[in-house]
């Protein structure tokens, strides 16, 4: 059973615009570990694509920008789950190193995926 992606909230500006070098070489990792599947794809202004999991959208695109420097936060309803599904699809990292944030009035038990791409996404089950 796949873990459900509630919402995804970049770190900067847009989890639609996503900085990659190559759309092309990111998309298998995010069809195959992530879950997610290529909802449309474009050649204009730049490459890009959106992709689509359990009703939330995320968007790569070669625009230029530093992928080093973005991502997403990804709540979840089990953490725990979540990082289990994504070993099962071939994430490569052994333990997840769980820890609590805080993010104003709400904590979150999260982990973090730093995929090939450089794009670091933080994943995370809200805490009584």
């Amino acid at each position: 059973m796949n873990e459900v992606f509630k919402t995804a909230h970049p770190y900067a500006e847009d989890e639609m615009n996503l900085p990659v070098e190559s759309v092309d070489a990111a998309i298998p990792f995010y069809e195959t570990v992530m879950g997610f599947r290529v909802v449309s794809r474009n050649d204009s202004p730049h490459k890009s694509a959106i992709l689509g999991r359990d009703g939330i959208q995320i968007g790569l695109a070669e625009n230029g920008g530093d992928p080093t420097q973005e991502g997403c936060f990804f709540e979840v309803d089990n953490a725990e789950a979540a990082f289990t599904e994504l070993k099962s699809n071939g994430l490569k990292k052994e333990e997840a190193d769980f820890r609590i944030d805080q993010y104003g009035e709400t904590s979150y038990k999260v982990f973090f995926v730093v995929a090939p791409d450089g794009l670091c996404y933080c994943l995370g089950e809200r805490q009584g």
